[in-house]
């Protein structure tokens, strides 16, 4: 029988997870305090230990931090926190423990960690050298998030500008934390700009800082993030001020704040998130080259959702269980036939997209088991028509509907690409020109205003 030390100074929280662990067939030993918990480890082996962080006399990260300096993690630990942080998250990775849960605890969840880390038992690593949490590392074991997480992984050891790109709602952001959480910065600040919030009369201030004549200063983003990361969220939408101003201190590796005379050394890694069709931007003359020369010294691609289509039920139950933890939503699974369904949804806004469905799911429905019925009542009208193909839910159509819709994007888009030739369309698409036009019409294809002819 495997033993169990459950360490919180909450008389309810431990009872109740003392009587949920034993009627699975654990032992179980309570302790209150972090006395209790070093006299409970003197006297007896523990194969797991469940940790609270905030205890009267010493908190759970200061007794962690205690067993690993002295060696003496013989076994998982598992922290658990009603006010969990990013911070907190990393500082007990880095002492070793197996995973960080948050209050108010899922029961699914706690169970499904226990049975994981009594399941690493023996397999271990040295304290600090462990895998992130699930509250920082992005889900997914599709080939396409393993190649991207150890390239994050890779980009964490350096300190050069990185530029994630991707379409909305991917979570470059979520990787952009998850690389500073694995940096050697990690210990240090985190500052996200929105681009947007960035106007013509503030940007400078914000960026910067200020200097007022008596030496009173008004710390700016590159300041407040020394030390750590900084992160340009959505670059396209930084105005020609900020661009400017950006290019400076990455080429200089210093700034001076508003009303300032001395400068300041830039002591941030600069981190950048932009959309896949930035070259538009540049294109159109909103975005300078010269810029994303200067933060494209690392760069990755966020890949969008339905390319890696096979993490939808992971995702799934990640978030299931995380909007279960943190916002005390009524736990509910997704059967089978509605997984499938998800996986064979084109998610046009992403993981983003993902998450709002879970909470919608879970607020609306009092079943356990959320069914095809729900998840197709509230994707019915979510993909607009005139989305990309690659992003319309085709299986929400009837057969003919979907024919006509695949049929009309296929013949648009290779119409631009025969520069509206429709002679030129019929040998690239394998059709006899008469039939072609008649397609065309049927379908309402207008290649008269592509600048068609017939040669």
């Amino acid at each position: 029988m495997n033993q169990v030390l459950v360490v919180d100074d909450e008389a309810d929280i431990r009872a109740l997870i003392s009587e949920i662990l034993s009627d699975e067939g654990y032992g179980v030993t309570v302790a209150a305090n972090a006395e209790q918990a070093r006299n409970a480890r003197s006297a007896d082996r523990f194969d797991l230990v469940l940790l609270d962080i905030w205890m009267p006399d010493t908190d759970g990260i200061t007794l962690l931090r205690e067993w690993s300096d002295a060696g003496d993690l013989n076994c998982p630990v598992v922290v658990m926190s009603g006010h969990g942080t990013v911070d907190t998250a990393v500082e007990a990775t880095r002492l070793g423990a197996y995973d960080f849960v948050e209050k108010p605890l899922s029961l699914s969840k706690l169970l499904r960690t226990v049975e994981g880390a009594l399941d690493s038992a023996g397999k271990q690593k040295t304290p600090g050298a462990r895998g992130l949490p699930a509250l920082l590392t992005p889900v997914g074991r599709s080939a396409l998030m393993k190649e991207l997480r150890e390239k994050i992984q890779q980009y964490a050891r350096h300190d050069a500008s990185v530029l994630l790109r991707g379409e909305p709602g991917t979570g470059r952001g979520a990787f952009a934390r998850y690389m500073h959480a694995l940096s050697r910065r990690a210990e240090g600040p985190l500052i996200s700009v929105t681009a947007a919030s960035l106007t013509d009369s503030n940007v400078e201030e914000r960026l910067l800082g200020r200097e007022d004549a008596a030496g009173e200063v008004t710390s700016g983003a590159f300041e407040r993030a020394a030390g750590g990361t900084l992160i340009i969220d959505e670059l396209a939408d930084l105005n020609t001020s900020g661009q400017k101003i950006l290019i400076g201190v990455l080429e200089d590796g210093q700034y001076r704040r508003v009303g300032g005379s001395s400068p300041v050394r830039l002591d941030a890694r600069v981190v950048a998130t932009v959309s896949d069709d930035y070259e538009r931007s540049i294109d159109n003359g909103e975005l300078r080259r010269d810029l994303i020369a200067w933060l494209n010294v690392l760069s990755a691609k966020v890949p969008p959702l339905r390319d890696y289509a096979e993490d939808v039920p992971e995702l799934l139950t990640y978030y299931v269980d995380k909007l279960v933890d943190s916002e005390g939503l009524a736990f509910r699974r997704f059967s089978v036939a509605a997984q499938n369904r998800l996986r064979n949804y084109p998610w046009p806004d992403n993981v983003r997209e993902l998450k709002n469905l879970v909470r919608r799911l879970l607020l609306a429905g009092s079943d356990e088991d959320i069914s095809l019925e729900e998840v197709e009542a509230e994707i019915s009208e979510a993909t607009p028509q005139d989305e990309p193909l690659v992003k319309q839910d085709l299986l929400a159509l009837p057969l003919r509907e979907a024919r006509e819709q695949f049929e009309r994007a296929y013949l648009q888009q290779q119409l631009v690409l025969c520069e509206g030739k429709v002679g030129r369309l019929a040998k690239r698409v394998g059709m006899e020109r008469t039939h072609l036009y008649r397609k065309l019409r049927s379908l309402g294809v207008d290649f008269k205003s592509v600048g068609a002819d017939d040669s």
